[in-house]
């Protein structure tokens, strides 16, 4: 294994760089031309970096977003930036008609905002973001401001997404779990009518090749779902989504979060003991519902789907060995066959069962993710699946936040020699690809667009742990 080593030259600088390049004054973009709004979950990931560099512009960062939280608790995935013109995205205000459509559920009536939400990632990044400087945190309220709106926002995805009734967030359309088009998607889009061609101009095409971005029949079907929520209030429970699954990194994020704000609510002198409740009680249906023994790894519920329970290895379908007849899994729904790297991210939480946590690390290490083998980086999805792709998106290319978590995951279960190996490649993969959105998880070749707000921010992290300087 290798060992850690140092970060490389140029990293800290060049990260600043990007962070400072594409700051707005009260939030940072992940990159001006494809992406020129604040996204949640980005911003998350982009305050852990920045705290190194000012923990009141880091705080700012996360209060900005927290300020275009929904009545109903909401995080909204995107948050809209009036002075961007209406053609640099879509689909942008125009389309999510929040103020309107979202009335009912609370939408803020002055700040336009999507109605989707990303993984809550967002108490861990406020505790991370308080750490940095207690004083500081203190002084501004920050903690005191944020923790009422981040119990209100676990509370929305508790009461409002539990859609399969087993305890678990469920996800109402690709963007939410932030892996937009991997092909743990692909089963559940495959009922949604794509919206026709005609109705709707792509502006990702503008800044990045077709190659590396979704088709446009995954982007119709995109379309499709959005306008369907949209149209029918943003309402959970009442809309007919075709769409509805239950993700392993969602819930992974929102365990890790429930611990942190239950670490948060002590730090204010409140109670903690019903976070660390929920944090359990989404652990045990984590585990009941998506954990895959034979797989080794957490697989997507598709609670559209269900039907018979299907051999991993062979495709077929289960047979009760005393009556013959298809078993059927009476938990709703089917788990979906594809390895995502959203299947390995519960290695996040803390108190999962230690077998678990070693079958995890088995199933990085071996052929479909290669960590620390084959693959440079660990990629979004399986390397021997039959939908992998090294160039497109979320179909097998490499992440920077997912192998951020990961690193984090492995050092908390007790893998210290796997992480700083992963710490050292994660590292020098940020310089030499520029930054870049994503890369192929072999060489590191840079994919997406350069410069990208997340992958500066986490690669400073992880250079600040490995001991340099910001």
């Amino acid at each position: 294994m290798t060992s850690a080593r140092p970060a490389p030259t140029g990293l800290t600088s060049g990260a600043r760089r990007v962070l400072q390049e594409n700051w707005t004054g009260s939030c940072t973009v992940p990159s001006p031309g494809l992406y020129p709004h604040q996204w949640s979950w980005d911003s998350a990931f982009i305050a852990i970096g920045s705290r190194h560099i000012s923990p009141r512009r880091a705080q700012r960062e996360l209060e900005t977003l927290l300020a275009a939280q929904w009545g109903d608790g909401r995080i909204p995935h995107i948050v809209f930036n009036p002075a961007v013109p209406p053609a640099a995205y879509f689909p942008g205000p125009d389309f999510w008609r929040s103020a309107t459509a979202g009335a009912a559920a609370g939408a803020p009536r002055h700040t336009e905002t999507s109605g989707i939400v990303q993984p809550p990632v967002h108490a861990l990044a406020c505790l991370l973001v308080h750490r940095a400087d207690p004083r500081s945190s203190a002084r501004h309220g920050f903690l005191a401001r944020a923790y009422p709106r981040l119990a209100a926002w676990h509370r929305y995805l508790g009461r409002a997404r539990d859609l399969g009734g087993g305890g678990l967030v469920s996800v109402v359309h690709p963007w939410e779990p932030g892996m937009d088009n991997s092909p743990c998607w692909d089963a559940p889009l495959a009922r949604v009518a794509p919206a026709p061609p005609g109705t709707f101009r792509r502006a990702d095409l503008d800044h990045g090749a077709a190659s590396d971005r979704p088709t446009d029949l995954d982007y119709g079907r995109y379309v499709r779902l959005a306008a369907d929520y949209r149209d029918g209030g943003y309402a959970d429970h009442t809309a007919g989504s075709a769409f509805r699954v239950e993700d392993p990194g969602v819930n992974a994020l929102l365990i890790a979060s429930e611990h942190a704000l239950a670490e948060i609510a002590a730090l204010l002198g409140a109670d903690a003991a019903p976070h660390r409740t929920r944090a359990a009680d989404l652990t045990a249906a984590l585990v009941d519902r998506l954990w895959d023994p034979a797989a080794g790894l957490f697989l997507c519920r598709d609670l559209r789907g269900g039907g018979p329970v299907r051999d991993l290895r062979s495709g077929g379908p289960v047979r009760d060995l005393h009556g013959g007849g298809l078993v059927r899994d009476l938990r709703g729904g089917g788990l979906v066959r594809e390895f995502g790297a959203a299947g390995l991210l519960p290695l996040l939480v803390p108190g999962l069962p230690g077998d678990i946590a070693a079958a995890l690390v088995r199933t990085a290490c071996g052929d479909h993710f290669g960590l620390g083998r084959t693959a440079r980086l660990v990629p979004s999805y399986d390397l021997l699946g039959p939908a992998f792709d090294l160039a497109r998106y979320w179909r097998g290319p490499a992440w920077f936040n997912v192998n951020w978590l990961l690193e984090r995951g492995l050092r908390l279960h007790g893998e210290p020699e796997l992480a700083d190996a992963l710490r050292t490649a994660v590292l020098e993969t940020a310089v030499t690809s520029g930054f870049a959105e994503y890369v192929d998880p072999y060489t590191g070749e840079a994919r997406g667009t350069r410069d990208f707000s997340w992958t500066a921010a986490l690669a400073l992290d992880l250079a600040v742990a490995a001991g340099q300087e910001p």
